[in-house]
């Protein structure tokens, strides 16, 4: 085993994707049901998302999927990537999580993100308009304020103030910036643009100031890793993630993730054709030697403390022996602690 891969932290991120054939409450049983099986792999945290109105994405209440997370494991650091910030009020925020990690100390974490909602319809009901992610800099420092008691307001944040529950930023278009001044851990993507994936991270640590939140830059990449017997097996994994985000660009919708099989049988416009084929392009996929081979290359490449895996899929089957082969390479499983 590479000695760059077993020196790095590997965790999950699961987004509550609905399956075609089942429903929104069974995605988000799979993501609990996930947990704990990362939990017994050795992966190091599990983070759930939020999303609203997506017809394809059940996770839209962050921290409470994350407080039923929390419940089902005893181990493993469970957060959000992430809560989306400029929907809510930080005080909100504060609470939430600081009610999260009074129930299970020690184990929560807090990823932000700056997105406001993806339609104009969704940012309505929310009360938002795009121009809300503006300002992510200023809430996420009225957020961190909460837990540090120095609101100007005089309101104090119960039971959150005092508390230490560790913020990440999700990197997102200006997101390495205001990572690195607030010193803060950075989570960035995707792992298939490697030119822009390195200028993000060397970006962050170029402008990083240390704080009372964390004295070094702190770096999680983030992605899709697919892990197979066969380099097909592996693809076939992608197939229905590729497939929907190609329907989703040339339709307006985000639909189910569809069985492998029945995408595989369609017939595609070139314009779909086209998305669906970048969908599958450069992503790391493959059997076990593969795999480990293109992530030494981009931890070497960027540094990266931390791989926070987003894999999804409509065969959970396969899904789970992915996470378990990927736990194998790493060296999760073989009795090493959680690092």
């Amino acid at each position: 085993m590479s000695s760059v891969i077993a020196a790095t932290r590997f965790s999950v991120l699961d987004r509550s994707r609905v399956r075609e054939g089942h429903t929104a409450p069974e995605a988000l049983r799979d993501t609990v049901d996930l947990a704990r099986e990362a939990e017994r792999l050795g992966y190091h945290r599990f983070w759930v998302a939020e999303h609203h109105g997506v017809p394809g994405v059940a996770g839209s209440a962050p921290t409470v999927l994350a407080a039923a997370v929390a419940g089902a494991t005893r181990t493993i650091r469970v957060g959000t990537g992430g809560v989306m910030l400029p929907n809510h009020r930080p005080l909100v925020v504060a609470e939430q999580f600081g009610v999260l990690a009074s129930l299970f100390p020690d184990r929560i974490d807090m990823g932000l993100g700056r997105s406001v909602g993806f339609t104009d319809g969704v940012r309505k009901a929310l009360g938002r308009d795009k121009g809300d992610a503006e300002d992510f800099a200023g809430q996420l420092g009225e957020l961190l304020g909460w837990f540090a008691g120095t609101s100007p307001t005089g309101v104090r944040a119960r039971p959150s103030e005092g508390l230490t529950v560790p913020p990440f930023v999700l990197a997102m278009g200006e997101g390495a910036d205001i990572a690195a001044r607030a010193g803060l851990p950075m989570v960035i993507g995707d792992l298939r643009d490697r030119d822009r994936l390195r200028r993000g991270v060397d970006r962050y640590r170029e402008r990083f100031r240390p704080s009372a939140w964390a004295e070094e830059p702190y770096v999680v990449i983030s992605g899709t890793v697919a892990v197979a017997e066969t380099p097909e097996r592996a693809r076939r994994l992608l197939v229905p993630e590729a497939w929907s985000m190609a329907y989703s660009r040339t339709h307006g919708t985000f639909p189910p993730l569809p069985p492998a099989e029945r995408v595989e049988s369609l017939a595609m416009s070139a314009k779909e054709r086209g998305f669906y084929e970048a969908g599958l392009a450069g992503q790391l996929a493959g059997p076990e030697q593969e795999v480990e081979r293109e992530l030494e290359a981009v931890l070497k490449d960027t540094g990266a403390q931390e791989v926070l895996v987003t894999t999804s899929t409509h065969d959970r089957a396969a899904l789970l022996d992915s996470y378990r082969r990927l736990a194998a390479l790493a060296g999760l499983d073989d009795g090493a602690t959680r690092r």
